[in-house]
């Protein structure tokens, strides 16, 4: 005689509804998940270090040099380091999170990013603008650098430096050597500059390309001329560094 089998109970419809509802749940939960941590992948700044390498994460703050950085690492993990801002070329931030406050820079607003004319100049620097006057022999930035630092200029502005003379930041056009000048072979009232109290000049013009610097010290601007007393008239410089 075969054993008699019982048949299992049907669910009900209300049952039904709650088995799928709880189905559907728990996927939802799993793409919210799979979401969070897709976005988290996605959403960091990077530090791109003078070594070459990229460091992914959060920038926390900006302050006396050092940048302080929440690192990533793998999906979940984090470390919190403090980086020299001299040992970083660049900071590539999240477009999401660009709006953080409380950042150290000499300028708090967009133009530090990216504002280059022919996109040479890494966004993430510091800058500063400074007024050159000239009539004063050398205007100190408040900026100080380090050797090998590459430092960006941006200048505007005219000046006077004698009779029927009148320049912008590159200078006299056919200028003749004068050897009474800062930098002699270089045209007479351009834009340059010094590092430190040593007579280390150098040319800075118009251009807006990389400067490295060769030494370390205070940054001070001037005007490429012999006679100051007869100037009028400023430079607006601003300083990437």
């Amino acid at each position: 005689m075969r054993p008699h089998r019982t048949a299992a109970p049907a669910l009900s419809t209300r049952q039904n509804a709650t088995v799928v509802t709880r189905a559907r749940t728990g996927l939802g939960g799993l793409c919210g998940m799979c979401v969070f941590v897709c976005a988290t992948i996605v959403s960091a700044d990077t530090l791109v270090l003078r070594d070459g390498n990229r460091v992914e994460g959060t920038v926390i703050a900006m302050r006396d040099g050092v940048i302080e950085f929440e690192a990533r690492r793998g999906v979940f993990g984090r470390e919190r380091m403090r980086v020299e801002r001299d040992d970083v070329v660049r900071i590539e931030f999240d477009s999401r999170g660009d709006n953080r406050q409380g950042f150290d820079r000499d300028r708090g607003d967009s133009r530090d990013r990216n504002d280059s004319r022919d996109g040479r100049r890494p966004s993430g620097l510091r800058e500063r603008e400074v007024s050159v006057d000239s009539w004063l022999g050398w205007k100190d930035t408040g900026i100080d650098v380090r050797g090998g630092q590459t430092v960006y200029f941006s200048a505007g502005g005219r000046v006077r430096w004698g009779p029927n003379r009148q320049d912008g930041p590159a200078g006299e056009r056919n200028s003749p050597r004068n050897d009474a000048r800062p930098i002699p072979g270089r045209p007479a009232a351009a834009l340059i500059g010094r590092i430190g109290d040593a007579n280390e000049y150098f040319f800075i013009g118009d251009d807006e390309g990389a400067i490295r610097m060769r030494s370390s010290g205070r940054l001070y601007l001037g005007v490429n001329d012999d006679y100051l007393k007869d100037n009028t008239g400023s430079f607006r410089v601003t300083v990437y560094y």
